[in-house]
């Protein structure tokens, strides 16, 4: 689960089907007896499962997300081939055309191979006719207003101190490697040089000379190098301070005095009143001094190498052959590529998602399943208000805040809402120029996005397409949101007992309301806005308690064979209180609902009572296994912890887990007195 930056009971039913339980909603075949829960809980509940399911050769994870998203994969292709098929005799201009006419582009692969690199030459020309470094600002400002930037990444956003206003934002961007320390530290010395390999191996099948192409490769790194030290770490950039800066225009061109803001956003076509976010200044402020110092020859090249890089999934083999050998096989171990049609889905989500969201929604998604989850939904916040009110280390002042809040929460289950879909009418796809209708889908979605500066902010609208396997909160419009696909096995059960869907989905519910009171959410109030609600003491005891859930996951090494490299536990803070928060607020939704059902509470189904398939559906959810390289690279750049830690990680500061297993103060999953951590 995800949140952007860039979560008396009045509980009288639980879902109303668990008569409907089977054992087929759970299968307790995969457990492993011989591995005992109070030890090794994750090995216990998962450890057949991953034995069985090796990762295919075109993944670089594999599990419970993956299975689902291949599925959705899988019906979305249904939808896109069909969409293909249809196209002469599809309403003109209609969602479905449009896709048809881009899938059946994006698999003419004859025509791509084709047309090689010609593509992108109109852009490569403009590069090169670069005079001076004078020119560079001007090329910049054409480029991003084609959808195309470099260097920085320029959006739209809600206004941190007036979250019902959509302001600007700029921020850090430009590097080919995934964080500064892949610039900067000695351990990635090998990856450097695969890096620049595909540098001069990008310029090569443009027609660059192996020589000259080696030697503008390095120029790239260097330049790349001096916008690397300048870059915040994952860890800084989780600081809300570095996440927004405000400033006029004025105070912006006094930072990057070679860089005109003003012209820069006359070129976008957007008019940002009274300033924007410029939100990691020390980083713009090396890229004006990069417009002023580095060679003309070393922007080129730079430029050069990022407009062919960004293009090459969509270029000739050689190009996706070059891109994948260096993105995928060297950084993150994947063996194969994925086949074409996936890649070309991919690509279609990116230009047209929601555009295929209401496709399959239309066809997949029945509106009986979003009134279930919804029912869900209520009970699981209903349980998160009643922990805050009973919370014994906050005060009744700073308690008060925490209900506005969450009173003020706006949950989106499934799609957006009629009236609030995405208007395609706008764009043009051209029949069988794939590469173009991507590019016009890039700048159409660029104009669409910026459009909003000053605007009124539009809590109604989602930022993950309904055929996403995921779910995230968003602080700046207090929204807590479900997409379609993630409201299916192992997460939602149609038939499932109560204690399936709490464990499952159900905590994913509690874990997106609980990232409203992580240690970002916590700082904005319920209208969207950075607040401090705190009293000082309230706030000293809140981070105490987070404190402690840092060096819990600081000392977990989960790459086996790799006892030194561990989970950074400041970068995964607010998804590990968020697991923490989620799981102890659906256990108690459970409960409600069980002792509205006391029959239900006593069974015990294929052995295990309701407690145990509680705890037994959370650790499902995070089956699965990744290549060492990925979880190598997870490990510097996601805030998530591994699935592995994630299935026990939460639970072992539970003591209902210890009780549902039987557990003692020692064992391996119990974390007891100064260990444990209680937060929400």
């Amino acid at each position: 689960m995800q949140h952007r930056l860039f979560k008396p009971l009045a509980l009288a039913i639980g879902l109303g089907i668990a008569s409907l339980a089977t054992a087929a909603d759970f299968d307790v075949g995969l457990l492993s007896p011989q591995i005992k829960p109070c030890q090794d809980f994750a090995g216990y509940v998962n450890a057949k499962w991953n034995a069985a399911n090796p990762i295919p050769a075109d993944q670089t994870r594999w599990g419970a997300f993956n299975v689902l998203h291949e599925k959705s994969l899988k019906e979305q292709h249904q939808i896109a081939e069909d969409a293909a098929k249809n196209t002469a005799t599809a309403t003109p201009g209609s969602i479905e055309q449009k896709i048809g006419l881009l899938y059946a582009a994006g698999m003419d692969e004859t025509a791509i191979e084709k047309a090689g690199f010609e593509p992108i030459q109109p852009r490569l020309a403009l590069i090169a006719a670069l005079k001076n470094n004078a020119d560079i600002a001007p090329f910049l400002d054409a480029s991003f207003n084609e959808g195309r930037g470099y260097v920085f990444d320029f959006d739209s956003g809600a206004d941190f101190k007036d979250a019902t206003r959509q302001i600007g934002f700029v921020s850090q961007d430009g590097l080919g490697l995934p964080t500064r320390d892949y610039y900067l530290k000695p351990e990635h010395k090998d990856l450097r040089a695969a890096y620049v390999a595909y540098i001069a191996k990008a310029f090569e099948l443009t027609g660059t000379p192996a020589t000259q192409a080696k030697t503008q490769a390095d120029s790239v790194l260097a330049f790349e190098t001096e916008l690397a030290r300048a870059s915040l770490a994952p860890t800084e950039l989780r600081d809300l301070d570095n996440q927004y800066h405000f400033v006029s225009v004025a105070e912006a061109d006094a930072i990057s005095p070679h860089f005109s803001w003003e012209k820069f956003f006359a070129a976008q076509g957007v008019v940002v009143g009274k300033g924007f976010s410029l939100s990691q200044p020390k980083f713009i402020a090396e890229f004006d001094k990069l417009l002023a110092t580095a060679p003309l020859a070393q922007w080129q090249a730079y430029l050069r190498f990022h407009t062919i890089s960004a293009a090459s999934p969509q270029l000739s083999k050689a190009f996706v052959e070059n891109h994948f050998d260096f993105y995928n096989k060297t950084l993150r171990g994947q063996p194969e590529q994925q086949e074409r049609w996936k890649r070309v889905l991919g690509a279609i989500d990116g230009a047209m998602g929601m555009g295929m969201g209401e496709l399959y929604v239309a066809r997949y998604f029945p509106p009986a399943a979003k009134q279930r989850a919804e029912v869900l939904v209520a009970n699981v916040r209903n349980a998160l208000k009643d922990r805050i009110e009973h919370l014994e280390w906050m005060s009744a002042e700073t308690k008060k805040k925490a209900l506005d809040k969450w009173a003020l929460f706006l949950p989106k289950i499934g799609y957006p809402d009629a009236g609030e879909w995405r208007d395609w009418s706008g764009l043009h796809i051209e029949p069988g120029n794939w590469f173009a209708d991507l590019r016009a889908a890039g700048k159409y979605n660029y104009h669409y996005r910026i459009g909003k500066i000053g605007k009124a902010s539009n809590r109604k609208e989602w930022h993950m397409t309904p055929q996403t396997v995921n779910a995230y909160y968003d602080p700046t419009t207090n929204t807590i949101n479900f997409p379609a696909a993630i409201l299916q096995p192992p997460f939602f059960h149609a038939t499932g007992d109560d204690a399936l869907n709490y464990g499952g989905i159900g905590a994913v519910i509690g874990h997106e309301a609980s990232h409203g009171f992580d240690d970002q959410g916590s700082q904005f109030d319920g209208n969207g806005n950075r607040a401090d609600w705190w009293t000082a003491a309230d706030k000293q005891q809140f981070e105490a308690r987070t404190g402690k859930l840092v060096k819990q996951f600081d000392a977990y090494a989960p790459i086996a064979g790799k006892p030194d490299l561990h989970i950074n536990g400041k970068l995964t803070l607010g998804e590990n209180i968020a697991d923490l928060g989620g799981v102890n607020i659906a256990y108690d939704a459970l409960q409600a609902a069980l002792r509205a059902d006391p029959k239900e509470a006593g069974e015990k189904i294929d052995g295990f009572t309701q407690d145990q398939r509680f705890f037994l559906n959370w650790a499902t959810v995070w089956h699965g296994t990744a290549r060492e390289k990925t979880a190598e690279l997870m490990l510097n750049v996601d805030p998530h912890s591994p699935a592995a830690v994630r299935a026990f990680a939460a639970p072992s500061n539970m003591p209902q887990f210890a009780n549902a297993f039987s557990c003692k103060a020692g064992d391996a999953m119990v974390r007891h007195g100064d260990k444990q951590v209680k937060i929400w």
